[in-house]
């Protein structure tokens, strides 16, 4: 008896320490991560309502628009090394996202719109418009809306449209994805307890990138990585773009893609989990003069090519 009550109180101690860990741990992470997109950015007020950005660097302007899940240190995140070798990179929170908030019409078209109202307010005339992911459509209404603004276009692993037989919809949906969707990305504390137990599956289902290309990555790509997911968090005040996005990439159409004659350079990789590959491909078919770069690994975030591939966007940018 003495036996069973001595391992019931240890039991009992190792679930108090377990859990005042995850608590201590948890309000610790949040704590660091609102800190950091609290004292990041500036609030722009424009003809198109207030929007979040960030600048990096100096030299020709390039209007980096995130992906889903982003905001304006996602942007910046995604320009990498950009404003080191002379570049101003103009980071937005696109609608929803951080403290850019939601209007009415939050169509891709609105959201080029708001890109250019941004540029705006930033006396910036001109610009190279960076998108990825789910940030592509509003950067192909922005070249589309607003062509005499733009200087080229890159377009990394986007959701656009594809034509798939069978009404198939452009982009696919990971196994566990819609799950996240509707747990892990409603809850700060419920998707941080994810990246601690669950890192193989938020690989898959977030960034819709095969695990084991991480696990095969350089020490600096698998930190890169886990960047990438931290910098989710929180997630709570990005949820309405999330939803947003969402709904704008579930009913992508094609665009008039033949239209847009400014210098425009596309990549992805065929492991994509999103099904991007396709995407870019096509899209890269449809505007004309387009250079497309295609990887035969690297997942939705382009795993193992990332010094590579900003050497080619400095190069495609000058």
């Amino acid at each position: 008896m003495r036996a069973k009550w001595g391992v019931a109180i240890a039991v009992g101690l190792i679930g108090a320490g377990l859990c005042t860990w995850t608590y201590t741990t948890y309000h610790r992470d949040i704590e660091q991560a609102r800190v950091r997109v609290a004292s990041g950015s500036r609030i722009a007020e424009t003809a198109c309502g207030p929007i979040e950005y960030a600048i990096a660097g100096d030299g020709p302007p390039v209007l980096s628009v995130h992906g889903a899940g982003g905001g304006y240190d996602q942007g910046l995140d995604l320009a990498g090394t950009l404003p080191a070798v002379g570049f101003r990179v103009i980071a937005m929170s696109r609608f929803g996202y951080l403290q850019t908030p939601m209007p009415a019409d939050a169509s891709a078209a609105a959201q080029a719109d708001a890109h250019a109202c941004l540029l705006d307010a930033l006396d910036v005339p001109r610009a190279a418009v960076l998108g990825a992911s789910a940030g592509a459509p509003s950067s192909v209404q922005f070249a589309l809306r607003h062509p005499d603004r733009l200087t080229a276009l890159v377009l990394l692993v986007p959701a656009l449209y594809v034509p798939r037989g069978e009404d198939a919809p452009s982009l696919r949906t990971p196994s566990g994805t819609e799950f996240l969707f509707d747990t892990a990305l409603k809850s700060d504390f419920v998707f941080w307890a994810a990246l601690k137990v669950a890192r193989q599956t938020m690989l898959k289902a977030i960034l819709a990138t095969p695990p084991e290309r991480v696990d095969e990555a350089s020490a600096a790509e698998q930190a890169r990585v886990t960047e990438i997911l931290a910098h989710i968090l929180p997630v709570s005040p990005r949820r309405l773009g999330l939803l947003n996005d969402a709904a704008v990439t579930s009913s992508l159409e094609r665009d008039p893609l033949e239209r847009i004659r400014t210098p425009t350079l596309i990549a992805s990789a065929e492991d994509d989990l999103f099904g991007t590959y396709d995407v870019a491909r096509y899209t890269a078919g449809q505007i004309p003069g387009t250079r497309f770069i295609g990887y035969a690994e690297g997942g939705h975030i382009l795993v193992g090519h990332h010094e590579e591939l900003m050497a080619d966007l400095e190069a495609f940018l000058r």
